[in-house]
C-alpha cells in the first residue's frame, strides 16, 4: 500500500514538472512593456509649396498676471554668479501677451514621424535654469540636453505616456550632452533638476510636424501647411488647453488668437 502511494506521488510530481517546462511564459502586460510607435507611421509627405498656407497668431492674456518671483540660488555659488536674475517662469506675460504656450495641429493632419535628418530640439541649462523653458518635438524626434553651466546639473523627466521613457541623468559642468528620443504624443512632460529644485521646464511631443511655442511677445507661427480645416490647440503649463477650429487656404496666411485669463 505504501509503495502504491509513493508511486502515485512520484507520478504526480513528474507530471507537474513536465507541465511547468512545457507551459509558455506569461505575456508581458501593457503596463510593463513600453509601447512602440505605430509601425504604420511614416514621415509626413512633402507639402506642395505651390498650395501651402500658414498660420500666424498670438496668445493674449487677460486679467492680472501673477508676479514673477526672484529665486534665491545661494545654495550653489556657481548659480549665484549668474548674470541674469533667475525669475519664476510658470507665467510670463509681456504687454498682455503670454509666452511659453505650446501650439500644435491636434486634428486634421495625419499622424507622422519625425524625419531621421531632423535636428534635435535642444534644452540647455544656463544660468541654473532650463533654456528654453518649453520646447516641442515631433513624435520619433530627438531632444538633446546640454549643460552650459560651471556646475553639476541633473535631467529628470516625468512622462506619463508609454513609449516615452523617463530620464534621470547627471551632467558634468559644460560636459557632453545627453539625448532622448520621444515616441508617444504627450503634452507638457515635466523636466526637473534634482540638484536645484527651482529648475523646471516642459517637453511636448507633437503628432505631426506642425507646431510652435509662443515667444516672449506671445506670437507663434506654423508654416508650410496643406490647405484644409484643422483643430488648433494651445497648451499652457498652468492654464491648460484651448482648442479652436481653423481653415487654412491655398497660399494664404490665416490669423489665429488664443486668450488665457488669470484664475
Amino acid at each position: 500500500m505504501m509503495k502504491l502511494r509513493l508511486t502515485a506521488v512520484l507520478l504526480l510530481a513528474a507530471s507537474l514538472i513536465s507541465a511547468c517546462k512545457s507551459a509558455p511564459p506569461p505575456a508581458a502586460s501593457a503596463a510593463s512593456k513600453p509601447a512602440e510607435p505605430d509601425a504604420g507611421l511614416q514621415p509626413a509627405a512633402p507639402v506642395d509649396p505651390n498650395t501651402a498656407g500658414s498660420i500666424k497668431g498670438v496668445v493674449d492674456f487677460t486679467g492680472k498676471a501673477p508676479a514673477r518671483v526672484n529665486i534665491d540660488m545661494a545654495m550653489d555659488p556657481a548659480c549665484a554668479l549668474a548674470e541674469d536674475k533667475n525669475l519664476s517662469e510658470p507665467v510670463i506675460v509681456n504687454n498682455g501677451k503670454l509666452a511659453n504656450v505650446y501650439v500644435y495641429i491636434k486634428t486634421g493632419a495625419p499622424p507622422s514621424l519625425a524625419l531621421p535628418t531632423d535636428a534635435p530640439a535642444i534644452m540647455n541649462q544656463r544660468g541654473c535654469r532650463y533654456v528654453p523653458h518649453v520646447i516641442a518635438v515631433q513624435q520619433g524626434g530627438l531632444v538633446q540636453f546640454r549643460n552650459g553651466d560651471p556646475t553639476m546639473h541633473n535631467i529628470h523627466t516625468l512622462p506619463t505616456q508609454a513609449g516615452n521613457s523617463a530620464v534621470d541623468v547627471s551632467e558634468t559642468p559644460m560636459g557632453p550632452p545627453d539625448s532622448e528620443r520621444y515616441s508617444a504624443v504627450e503634452t507638457m512632460i515635466p523636466v526637473r533638476c534634482n540638484n536645484h529644485p527651482w529648475m523646471q521646464a516642459y517637453i511636448n511631443v507633437a503628432p505631426n510636424p506642425f507646431f510652435d511655442v509662443s515667444d516672449k511677445d506671445g506670437t507663434f507661427s506654423i508654416p508650410n501647411l496643406p490647405p484644409g480645416t484643422y483643430t488648433l490647440a494651445a497648451v499652457h503649463e498652468k492654464y491648460g488647453e484651448k482648442d479652436i477650429q481653423i481653415t487654412v487656404s491655398t497660399k494664404a496666411t490665416t490669423k489665429a488668437t488664443f486668450t488665457f485669463s488669470a484664475k
